[in-house]
């Protein structure tokens, strides 16, 4: 048995949260957007934004101006109206005369012929300034709104099959050339996403690809011998049947690894205790079988927050490989306990061990080691990248102790949900 220590994760574990129930209100989050798309029948240089834009900056222009000469005439008639002339004088042969009423109406006339010159050139100059603050506005939208253009012509040139090209806008650091290097990210995050999944379909297809063979040859073989024996036959037969075992092996641990990455897993409380247990329960028979002493040790009060059944998942895809690489009257020991806010599940065997070169390859889609023992066997090579899966998506992670002809050890570090008696150090023998 070996004996390293495996150390709990550098950072701090995230929160643990366990599922609420949604409120029906949560469901009802569409709103009725289709509703506005029958009111789109203008123009379509008028639904642009530079045409709403103009349109906003025109309307600000005028009304602010027309607030200023409104305010000006009517201060302006506001005093004309309260400035009054008493009298009118004028003389004739040495004599005064005084004719007040003549004197208002004079007034009055050349204060309404002031007001009347007033309201026609501030109407002109509002028909002017409008007009000319459509064309300042529409030149000065279109210039402020030219880096949008060049995202849109950038955009419309990448295609789904290459998703290489950047719009890699320069000038100003302003709010889009930050929503060019936004984009940017986006369409370099599609691109792994993409290259990934076409990795992942190459790499699956080669998969399964072997087994067809295999299939393909020994039946095209048999069928080619009329004098083939019964034995014959039967050996034909058994291998197309652990072929089609293999493929479908490989089609479930393909369809589960595709889930974990889109499904949302479940936000329980999960008790360790049980789990260890019903595992152990489980493998016990297919160890045995194997000639392997299967030894788990739970600690009660030890709980985490996940899917019951991933996790599960995740335990037996470690027993699985551990008995199947242990020697016959080895043991391979399940344990648990806890180191700080994280809760550990340890799987060791005394099988051959894991050279180091190949310690940072054991979770990569694939990898079985003896590539072609593995097929032979049966596995598919995603057993472990489905643990490290799963891990990651509980805000955990999986690491790895091994020692060639001592033995390995992996440890799933899960975020603990309450405080818990600390347990015996991991791996110590």
């Amino acid at each position: 048995m070996i004996d390293p220590h495996i150390p709990p994760p550098a950072d701090d574990p995230p929160e643990v949260k366990v599922d609420q129930p949604r409120p029906m209100s949560t469901v009802r989050t569409r709103l009725h957007s289709r509703s506005h798309r029958a009111s789109s029948r203008l123009p379509s240089w008028m639904g642009s934004i530079r045409f709403r834009l103009t349109a906003v900056w025109s309307i600000l222009v005028f009304g602010l101006a027309a607030l200023v000469v409104g305010g000006i005439y009517l201060g302006l008639q506001y005093s004309l109206k309260n400035q009054k002339i008493s009298a009118m004088a004028f003389q004739v042969g040495g004599i005064t005369f005084i004719q007040p009423d003549q004197a208002q109406l004079v007034q009055r006339a050349v204060n309404e012929r002031a007001l009347d010159a007033l309201r026609v050139y501030s109407f002109w100059a509002l028909l002017a300034l409008f007009f000319l603050s459509l064309v300042v506005g529409w030149i000065v939208s279109g210039r402020l709104l030219r880096p949008l253009g060049e995202i849109s012509n950038s955009v419309r040139e990448i295609q789904a099959s290459d998703l290489k090209q950047r719009i890699d806008l320069g000038g100003p650091n302003d709010e889009l050339r930050q929503l060019a290097d936004t984009f940017d990210d986006m369409l370099g995050r599609l691109d792994e996403a993409f290259e990934g999944q076409r990795q992942f379909i190459h790499e699956a297809s080669h998969e399964l690809r072997n087994p067809l063979a295999v299939i393909r040859t020994n039946l095209e073989v048999t069928l080619a011998d009329p004098d083939a024996s019964a034995e014959e036959l039967r050996h034909a037969a058994e291998v197309v049947e652990r072929s089609s075992e293999r493929m479908a092996r490989l089609v479930d641990d393909l369809l589960v690894y595709a889930r974990k990455g889109t499904l949302s897993l479940e936000r329980d409380p999960v008790d360790i205790a049980l789990l260890i247990n019903e595992a152990a329960e489980e493998f016990t028979a297919p160890a045995s079988a194997a000639g392997v002493h299967l030894v788990h040790q739970a600690v009660g009060g030890l709980w985490v927050v996940g899917d019951r059944l991933a996790l599960r998942q995740a335990l037996g895809n470690l027993l699985a490989n551990a008995i199947r690489y242990s020697p016959e009257g080895t043991t391979v020991r399940l344990r648990g306990g806890l180191e700080g806010p994280w809760v550990w599940l340890a799987v060791e065997d005394q099988g051959p061990g894991i050279d180091l070169v190949d310690q940072d390859r054991v979770f990569q889609r694939f990898w079985r080691g003896d590539s072609r023992e593995g097929r032979e066997q049966g596995r598919s090579g995603l057993g472990l990248t489905i643990v490290r899966q799963i891990a990651e998506a509980h805000g955990g992670e999986v690491k790895l102790v091994s020692q060639v002809d001592h033995g390995s050890a992996f440890a799933l570090w899960l975020p603990a949900l309450a405080p818990a008696q600390p347990s015996p150090p991991l791996l110590e023998s």
